[in-house]
């Protein structure tokens, strides 16, 4: 069942929300009330992480080519 974080308070008959609050709701339901606005949808695995930080990415050059020497010239 999916988990909504209240982003503002709802009441009604037989229910009531507060901000902040954390609820599990049906998948539509659920999903029908995260519209970004009156809740959002928790994530119920944490965020991952890189164990370092990345670092810049370079590309890797092709060496210079060698330029023939000009014909005729002595």
């Amino acid at each position: 069942m999916p988990r909504i974080r209240m982003l503002t308070s709802v009441a009604g008959e037989g229910f009531s929300y507060r901000v902040g609050e954390e609820i599990d709701l049906p998948g539509a339901e659920a999903a029908a009330w995260a519209d970004g606005v009156r809740a959002e949808l928790v994530r119920s695995e944490p965020l991952e992480t890189p164990e370092q930080p990345a670092t810049a990415e370079t590309a890797a050059r092709r060496p210079a080519r060698r330029r023939a020497a000009p014909l005729g010239k002595s």
